[in-house]
C-alpha cells in the first residue's frame, strides 16, 4: 500500500502533468488565415468550405474569399471544397498563412448527380438526364418547385391547370403525353420518397429530370412518363449558418378582352333583337372582378453541424393574394434534414416535410355555364354591360339575355369554397458499410394527406335560391407506407469498373373520402360549419380505396478505363391494382456508351474537353387505373317495389380478367459534349416511344343492358418521336464582369398509331350549356387530342352558290362542304387543329459585374393550336360580345369575315381554332449584393437585394387573353385529350417583385 508522502507526491506529479499537457496544447492550438481563389482567374471565391480533417470544426470564405480557422497542432489537414471545383487537402505544418488557388472541374461531365437509388457521375451516365441547380428555381418567386422547374429543360413542359389561380396544381409533361386514359404525370421523388409532393424551390438542392428508359426503368411500371429526382438541402460541416429570403410581389392579369361597352352593346343588340331594351349602367364586368393581387413570401434556414452529427431546418410562409377578387392562398410549411453518423460504417438519418394549404377559391372553368353556373371569368365576359351589380330592389341583378346567370360579382362574393389541406411526409434511412465497397440501405417512410372542402351557396345566387341554400362538406385522407432496401456494391479491377444495386420495395396507399351535404337552411350566415341547420340532407357519401405495390429491381454499371459503358436495369413490379392473370409484370432496359472525348486521339485535343455517345432502349409502365379497375363495379341506384322507394345496385363497370400492364418501349440516341475547356456544353438526344396496350375506358353498346356502361380494355398504341437540345455557355469569364448563356430546344410529334378496329373515337369538351356532343377525335395517324369540327370558309355573300346548311341568307356562316354532296352536315366534320406545339425553347442569360447581377429568362412555344370556347360563345348572340362584332357583315359592309349579329348555335369550327405560338419573357431580375467590408461590420456572409419582373412581355398573335392556357384538364381521363382548349380559365398574371436575402 501506498503511503500518505507517496501519494501526496504522486498527487504533485499527476498535477505537474495536466498543466504540462493543457500548457502544450495551448502551446498547439493556433489560428490559421488565408485566401481562397480561382486557378483559372484569380478570382476569390466566397462560400468555400473549410473543414479540419476528422473534426467538427470548419468554416466557411467570405465575400473576399478570405476565411479564419483554429486548429490543434502542426499535424491539422485542412480540407477546401466548393462546388464546381476539385477538392483540395492540405497540411498545416508551421504555416500560419495558406492561401490556396482551386482547380475548376475542367469537365461538367465530371459533376455528381442523382440517379435512381444513388449517385453517379455525369461522365458515366447512359440515360438522358437533365439537372436544373437550386439557382436556377430560386431565380423568381414562385409557389412550388414545379412551377420552377418551366422552361428550364428540354423536353419538359409545365403549366398551370387554371392560369394564375392561387393554388392551381401544376401539370408536368416530359416528351409529351404517352396516355390517353391514362395519367402522363411525371413520377416525382424527393429524398428518396417514390410519388412525393415536391417542397418550396428554396428548399431544393438540385433536380433531375430522368427521361429515357435507361434513366427511369429502375421505377419500373410508374416510370413511363418520366421522373424528376428532387433533392433538399441538407448540413454541412461547420458552425451555424442562417439564411433568410424574404420577398413581396404585385399582380396585374396579362390581358383582358376587348368587349362591348354600354352603348355599343345596345346597338349590337338592337341589329338583330326587336324586343331589346337597353339597362341604364355601363359596367366592365372585367374591371369588376380583377384586382391587384400581391404575394408575400418568406423562407429561413438553420443548417450546420460536424463530423458526426449535420442538420438543416427550414421553414416557409407564402401568403397569395389572387387577381380575382375573394381568391387567396396562404401555406406554411416546414422541412427539417438529419444525417448522423453513428459509426464510421453506419449512417442514420430523417427527412421530414410538413405542409399547410389554406385555400379561398372562386368559380372558374364551369364545366357546364347554363342556368345558375357560371364561372366568374365567363360571365364577365358574357353578362351584359348594360346591368349594374344591383338592381332596383338592391339585389343582385341577373343576366338579361340567354342562360340565367348570376353578375360576376356576386358569384365571386357570395359563393364560399373554401379548401385546407395538410400533407405531413417522414422518411427514415439507416446505411451500414458492411465492407468497405459494400452498403446496405434501408427507407422506411410514412406521408398523409387530409384535405376539407366546404362549400356554401346561398339563396342570393340562382343556384342556391331554388333549394334554400345549399352547403357541401367533402373530406379526404390519403395515407402512403413505403419501404425500400437495397445492397450496393462497386468493385475496381484494373481498368474495369463494376458497380451492382440489387433491391426490393413494398409501397401501399390508402384513400378514404365522405360527402355530406344539406339544403332549405333558415339563414345564409351559417355557411358549410352547420350542416344541421338544414332540413333537407343530400345523399351522403363515403369510400375507400387501398393498393399495394411490391417490386424487385436491380442495375449493373460497367466502366472500362472511362470509355466504354454499359448499364442494365430491371425491375419487376407486382400490382393489387390488376387482376390476377396479369398482376406482374419486366420492365428492363440497357444501355452503352462511349466516352470518345478519352480516347487517345483526342486526349491533347485544345478544343474538345469531352464528348460522349449515348443509347439505350427499354420498357418502362404506367399503372395509371382505379384501384378496382380490372373488377366489375356497381353503382347504387333507387327502385320502387310495391310503391316504395327501394334501395337497389346495377352494374356499371365489366370485369376485366385480361387487363395488362400500359407499357412504353423507349429508344434515345443522345451525345454529351464539352469544348474549350468546359467553355460551351451541349447535349443532343434523339427519342422514340412507342406506348402499346393503352389503357382506356371503352364504352360499350347499350344492348350489354347497362347504364353507361364501360369496361376498362387495352385498345391501342400511341408513338412519341422528337429531339432534345441544352446548350451551356460561358461566353465571358473575367475578373469583374461574367456571362452564361442556358439554352434549350426540344420537338415533340405525337400521333394514334392503332384504334380498335381502326375506328375512330369522338371525344366532347364542350360546356355543357354548349350542346354539342363532339369537339375532339381520336384517329388513327393523327396526334392526340386533334380538334374536331366544321371548316369555316367565311361569309355567305349575295349571288353564292352554296350547299344546303344552317344559313343560306348572305351574312351567314359558309362552311366547307367537304364530301361534295351539296349539303353541310356531321359527314364534313374533320380534324381542324392540333394542340401539341411544333417546338417549345428556353434562353436563360446570367451576368455578373462586380456586386451587380442579372437574370433575363425567355420561354417560347410554337405551332400549337387553340380552341377557344369563350370566342365561340361570345359570337352566338346570346351574351355581349367583343368589339369584332363592329365589323360584322351587314348589306353596307360585305367585306368582312364576320358574320352578321345573329343568335346562332355554339358549333366546334375552324372560326376558333387560332395559333397560340408565342415568346416570353418569363423574368427579368436584377441584384445587388452589399460589399464585404459593409456587411462584416454586422457580422453577415451575405446581404443582396433584387428587383424583379415576371411575364413581362408576351410576343404573341393569340387573340384569347393568353395563349398558355388549360381547360377541363384536372384529372387522368382529360389530362392527355383534353389540350390547348380556352374557357373562363384564371387568367395569368403578371408580377413585379422586390426580395432580400441575407445569410449570416
Amino acid at each position: 500500500m501506498f503511503t500518505q508522502r507517496t501519494l501526496k507526491f504522486l498527487s504533485y506529479i499527476f498535477i505537474c502533468l495536466i498543466f504540462i499537457t493543457g500548457y502544450s496544447a495551448q502551446a498547439q492550438q493556433r489560428t490559421v488565415t488565408g485566401k481562397v481563389t480561382s486557378k483559372s482567374d484569380g478570382v476569390p471565391i466566397p462560400g468555400v468550405n473549410i473543414s479540419v480533417a476528422g473534426t467538427s470544426t470548419g468554416i466557411v470564405t467570405d465575400f473576399d474569399g478570405m476565411y479564419s480557422i483554429e486548429v490543434s497542432g502542426s499535424d491539422a489537414v485542412l480540407v477546401f471544397s466548393y462546388l464546381g471545383f476539385l477538392s483540395q487537402r492540405e497540411t498545416v505544418g508551421d504555416r500560419n498563412e495558406i492561401n490556396v488557388a482551386l482547380e475548376e472541374d475542367i469537365s461538367a461531365l465530371n459533376e455528381v448527380v442523382v440517379v435512381g437509388y444513388g449517385t453517379q457521375k455525369k461522365s458515366d451516365i447512359t440515360g438522358a438526364v437533365s439537372s436544373v441547380a437550386s439557382e436556377e428555381l430560386t431565380a423568381f418567386p414562385v409557389l412550388s418547385g414545379e412551377q420552377a422547374l418551366q422552361g428550364r429543360a428540354a423536353g419538359v413542359a409545365v403549366q398551370s391547370n387554371n392560369g394564375g389561380e392561387p393554388g392551381a396544381p401544376i401539370k408536368i409533361r416530359i416528351r409529351g403525353g404517352t396516355s390517353i386514359n391514362a395519367s402522363s404525370d411525371a413520377l416525382v421523388v424527393v429524398d428518396g420518397f417514390v410519388g412525393a409532393s415536391m417542397p418550396p424551390p428554396e428548399d431544393i438542392a438540385s433536380m433531375e429530370v430522368l427521361k429515357d428508359a435507361s434513366a427511369t426503368a429502375i421505377y419500373g411500371s410508374r416510370a413511363s412518363n418520366g421522373v424528376i429526382l428532387v433533392t433538399t438541402k441538407r448540413g454541412q460541416i461547420g458552425k451555424v449558418s442562417i439564411e433568410l429570403n424574404s420577398s413581396y410581389s404585385i399582380q396585374e392579369v396579362n390581358n383582358t378582352l376587348d368587349l362591348l361597352d354600354a352603348d355599343e352593346f345596345a346597338d349590337y343588340r338592337s341589329s338583330y333583337s326587336d324586343d331589346f331594351t337597353p339597362g341604364n349602367a355601363n359596367t366592365d364586368w372585367q374591371d369588376v372582378i380583377y384586382r391587384q393581387g400581391s404575394i408575400a413570401s418568406h423562407q429561413v434556414s438553420f443548417s450546420g453541424g460536424g463530423e458526426s452529427a449535420r442538420y438543416y431546418v427550414s421553414g416557409t410562409f407564402f401568403d397569395q393574394k389572387g387577381a380575382i377578387i375573394n381568391s387567396d392562398l396562404e401555406r406554411f410549411s416546414f422541412l427539417a434534414n438529419i444525417d448522423l453518423d453513428v459509426t464510421d460504417n453506419f449512417k442514420v438519418g430523417l427527412n421530414t416535410f410538413g405542409r399547410r394549404n389554406s385555400t379561398n377559391g372562386v368559380s372558374t372553368q364551369a364545366a357546364s355555364g347554363g342556368a345558375g353556373s357560371a364561372g366568374v371569368v365567363s360571365s364577365a365576359y358574357r353578362f351584359a354591360p348594360d346591368l349594374g351589380i344591383y338592381d332596383a330592389n338592391d339585389e343582385f341583378t341577373i343576366n338579361s339575355l340567354g342562360d340565367d346567370i348570376d353578375n360576376p360579382f356576386a358569384t365571386a362574393t357570395e359563393k364560399v369554397n373554401e379548401r385546407v389541406a395538410d400533407l405531413y411526409r417522414a422518411n427514415f434511412f439507416a446505411e451500414y458499410f458492411l465492407l468497405e465497397n459494400l452498403s446496405f440501405k434501408t427507407t422506411l417512410g410514412f406521408s398523409t394527406y387530409n384535405a376539407l372542402r366546404g362549400t356554401f351557396i346561398p339563396t342570393t345566387l340562382i343556384s342556391g335560391a331554388g333549394v334554400g341554400g345549399e352547403a357541401t362538406v367533402e373530406n379526404s385522407r390519403d395515407t402512403d407506407i413505403i419501404t425500400e432496401n437495397y445492397l450496393t456494391y462497386n468493385e475496381e479491377i484494373g481498368k474495369a469498373e463494376f458497380k451492382f444495386l440489387a433491391g426490393y420495395s413494398y409501397q401501399k396507399s390508402k384513400g378514404e373520402d365522405s360527402f355530406a351535404g344539406a339544403r332549405e337552411f333558415v339563414t345564409n350566415s351559417v355557411s358549410y360549419r352547420n350542416l344541421g341547420g338544414g332540413s333537407t340532407y343530400l345523399k351522403p357519401e363515403s369510400s375507400l380505396t387501398e393498393r399495394e405495390l411490391i417490386s424487385l429491381f436491380g442495375r449493373i454499371n460497367f466502366d472500362w478505363d472511362d470509355r466504354y459503358l454499359l448499364t442494365f436495369t430491371a425491375r419487376r413490379d407486382g400490382s393489387s391494382s390488376f387482376s390476377k392473370n396479369n398482376k406482374y409484370a419486366f420492365f428492363p432496359s440497357g444501355a452503352i456508351g462511349w466516352n470518345m472525348g478519352n480516347e487517345a486521339f483526342l486526349e491533347d485535343s485544345e478544343l474538345i474537353s469531352a464528348w460522349k455517345w449515348r443509347a439505350s432502349y427499354g420498357v418502362t409502365g404506367n399503372p395509371s387505373i382505379p384501384a378496382y379497375g380490372t373488377l366489375a363495379r356497381f353503382s347504387e341506384i333507387y327502385s320502387v317495389i310495391n310503391d316504395e322507394i327501394t334501395n337497389a345496385v346495377a352494374v356499371t363497370v365489366l370485369a376485366n380478367d385480361n387487363l395488362k400492364w400500359e407499357s412504353s418501349y423507349q429508344t434515345d440516341f443522345g451525345v454529351d459534349i464539352a469544348l474549350f475547356k468546359n467553355r460551351l456544353n451541349l447535349t443532343a438526344d434523339y427519342y422514340k416511344i412507342q406506348t402499346k396496350d393503352l389503357l382506356f375506358a371503352r364504352p360499350l353498346p347499350e344492348y350489354v343492358g347497362l347504364a353507361n356502361p364501360y369496361q376498362i380494355q387495352n385498345i391501342g398504341e400511341l408513338e412519341n418521336k422528337g429531339f432534345e437540345f441544352t446548350l451551356f455557355s460561358r461566353n465571358f469569364v473575367g475578373d469583374n464582369f461574367k456571362w452564361n448563356t442556358r439554352f434549350n430546344f426540344a420537338t415533340n410529334k405525337n400521333k394514334v398509331v392503332k384504334l380498335p378496329n381502326g375506328d375512330d373515337i369522338i371525344i366532347d369538351s364542350t360546356p355543357g350549356h354548349f350542346l354539342q356532343d363532339e369537339s375532339q377525335i381520336l384517329r388513327e395517324g393523327e396526334p392526340v387530342g386533334s380538334f374536331y369540327g366544321y371548316v369555316y370558309e367565311g361569309v355567305i355573300q349575295e349571288g353564292d352558290d352554296i350547299p344546303e346548311g344552317f344559313e343560306n341568307e348572305p351574312g351567314g356562316e359558309l362552311f366547307a362542304d367537304l364530301n361534295g354532296d351539296g349539303q353541310i352536315n356531321s359527314d364534313d366534320k374533320t380534324i381542324i387543329g392540333d394542340p401539341n406545339p411544333d417546338y417549345t425553347a428556353g434562353l436563360n442569360n446570367e451576368f455578373l459585374y462586380k456586386n451587380f447581377d442579372m437574370n433575363l429568362f425567355f420561354q417560347a412555344s410554337v405551332g400549337g393550336d387553340i380552341l377557344n370556347y369563350t370566342l365561340l360563345e361570345l359570337a352566338s348572340g346570346d351574351s355581349n360580345a367583343t368589339t369584332d362584332v363592329l365589323n360584322a357583315y351587314t348589306p353596307s359592309n360585305t367585306n368582312t369575315n364576320i358574320p352578321a349579329a345573329a343568335v346562332r348555335e355554339k358549333r366546334v369550327t375552324s372560326r376558333y381554332v387560332y395559333d397560340g405560338s408565342y415568346i416570353r419573357l418569363k423574368n427579368l431580375s436584377v441584384g445587388y449584393s452589399l460589399p464585404n467590408d459593409i456587411i462584416e461590420r454586422f457580422g453577415f456572409q451575405k446581404v443582396r437585394f433584387s428587383l424583379s419582373g415576371q411575364n413581362l412581355l408576351t410576343f404573341t398573335d393569340y387573340p384569347g387573353v393568353d395563349p398558355e392556357v388549360n381547360y377541363r384538364n384536372n384529372n387522368n381521363e382529360r389530362s392527355n385529350t383534353n389540350l390547348g382548349l380556352d374557357y373562363g380559365s384564371y387568367p395569368n398574371v403578371k408580377s413585379y417583385t422586390l426580395g432580400v436575402n441575407l445569410k449570416f
